[in-house]
């Protein structure tokens, strides 16, 4: 059975990707699932337009992830045997990610995930990645301890989506410069995906997991092989470690009017430490996520998790260690950021002192857990 997974922050953008998509696969099952207040969850299967099947039931624990074991997962392996493909839309705001785990996992090799659609309204893109709202007063999700932005939803799912599909629900009449705009900005940020619009004929992308989860794994960085004016990605490393009071004040200026600021850092207060940046419109945290390849191997090597970077930025002294900063946005100053990057590079004598002691203001030293948090 294929199954094509179809996330979205909102339910009209959902509706209208997964008809487009069941309109060039006669036969196929839709699935849509919605998560309501106080743990509500309401089931509708169709096929070629006729509801075949409505249910609701109550979660002890209105989750998203709860929506997606205890219901998701068993409707999926219920429905294996009445067709060859399913269309899945899951829950606004559930991330692709998840549902395909536990897809995986609870169905095995009897299901085959074909794609992992992203549908979102590209007039909107930009202003909910500067949304300062966590999901739930935004109100896209009924869950109030749901503390990330529209923007992160929509960043991680770019990261991990084969395909974008464009929808544009007829609620408000879109400017076409800002839907450009947005179309613009969507192929910047996921340029390994296919974008389309539903105007018929879709080729969605093949969903590969080895890839996805590469893309998405903290401190990756992927860029596009050509810009999409008006926006632009600059990447910037650096091989010695960073003064970590010097990056700290040249943080805000790094993440400023950027809509996505990503990698990796090597910073002096926790050198052995391998730090993810990552900054999502008004948002940027670092988290530690362990040591460095170099500090147990002699020679890189490619992970599930680190995908191919360690490789491809082994060096012959610093191993896979150093600065890795990408930065989208659409008045990206590639010389201010290399300056002030560099002014935050440890000075030869800083290097050549061994006992030097380094303030740790981002508190680097808390393996595998977000050392801050803020909004910029």
């Amino acid at each position: 059975m294929n199954v094509t997974v179809v996330s979205s922050l909102d339910a009209f953008c959902r509706q209208q990707a997964c008809a487009a998509l069941a309109a060039d696969s006669p036969g196929a099952l839709v699935v849509f699932h919605d998560l309501l207040e106080d743990g509500l969850v309401i089931r509708r299967v169709f096929r070629e337009g006729r509801r075949l099947e409505r249910e609701e039931s109550t979660l002890e624990h209105g989750c998203l992830s709860c929506t997606v074991r205890l219901d998701v997962v068993p409707t999926v392996g219920r429905l294996l045997e009445q067709g060859s493909h399913i269309i899945l839309g899951l829950p606004p705001a559930v991330a692709s990610v998840a549902a395909v785990h536990a897809l995986l996992k609870g169905l095995g090799a009897s299901i085959t995930i074909d794609s992992a659609v992203l549908a979102c309204a590209p007039g909107a893109v930009e202003d909910q990645i500067w949304d300062h709202h966590t999901l739930f007063e935004s109100g896209f999700t009924p869950v109030p301890d749901d503390d990330r932005t529209p923007g992160e939803f929509l960043i991680g799912e770019l990261a991990f989506s084969d395909t974008v599909l464009l929808a544009d629900p007829a609620l408000v009449p879109v400017d076409p410069a800002i839907r450009d705009r947005g179309v613009q900005l969507v192929k910047e940020l996921a340029p390994h995906a296919k974008v389309t619009a539903d105007d018929g004929g879709i080729r969605p992308g093949r969903h590969n997991l080895a890839e996805a989860t590469a893309r998405t794994a903290p401190g990756s960085v992927r860029i596009p092989a050509e810009s999409c004016p008006p926006f632009s990605t600059v990447v910037q490393r650096i091989r010695r470690p960073l003064h970590p009071e010097r990056f700290r004040h040249a943080l805000a200026a790094l993440a400023e009017g950027c809509c996505w600021l990503r990698g990796r850092l090597w910073v002096a207060s926790a050198p052995g430490c391998r730090i993810a940046i990552q900054g999502v419109g008004p948002r940027v945290w670092l988290e530690n996520t362990g040591p460095w390849q170099a500090d147990g191997a002699s020679r890189p090597f490619m992970s599930a998790e680190a995908g191919p970077d360690p490789v491809l930025d082994w060096h012959p002294e610093f191993g896979d260690r150093g600065t890795v900063l990408a930065v989208t946005g659409d008045d990206v100053d590639a010389a201010e950021i290399a300056a002030l990057l560099t002014a935050c590079e440890l000075s030869d004598a800083e290097m050549a002192s061994a006992a030097a002691s380094f303030p740790d203001p981002f508190s680097l030293n808390q393996p595998s857990e977000t050392a801050q948090r803020s909004t910029s």
